[in-house]
């Protein structure tokens, strides 16, 4: 059965950082993308990053320069890391996994963590 794990989520303050961890089940890492997303109330889920099998990675556009992402086959995980935390990054992030790499819409993953809620105060 497929299932992704997030964790890493809580309350930060602005400027600081955030890392995300999401453990992956066998059916889920098996060769295939990993990717980030983020929601919040009223908001379409709103993609992040994302990393194929072979380590190549990719970017919101708005959010270059902020985030790395990182994956380690082995133990199927994949890290997100954040920094200069601003008030809106606050959201649900969800981990995925299965989707398109060139083209990360949240409609091409087919499997989905449950969410971990990240909360920027200022």
């Amino acid at each position: 059965q497929a299932h992704l794990i997030e964790s890493g989520g809580g309350l930060l303050q602005a400027g600081g950082s955030l890392t995300l961890s999401c453990a992956a089940s066998p059916q889920a890492f098996r060769g295939t993308t990993m990717a980030w997303f983020r929601q919040t109330p009223g908001k379409e889920r709103e993609f992040l990053s994302a990393i194929s099998f072979t380590g190549t990675a990719r970017h919101a556009e708005s959010l270059k320069g902020r985030v790395i992402i990182s994956r380690d086959n082995a133990n199927r995980t994949v890290v997100l890391q954040m920094n200069n935390l601003i008030p809106e990054d606050t959201a649900v992030y969800y981990c995925a996994a299965g989707g398109n790499f060139r083209a990360p819409a949240p409609r091409t993953f087919p499997y989905w963590g449950r969410g971990t809620q990240v909360t920027v105060s200022s």
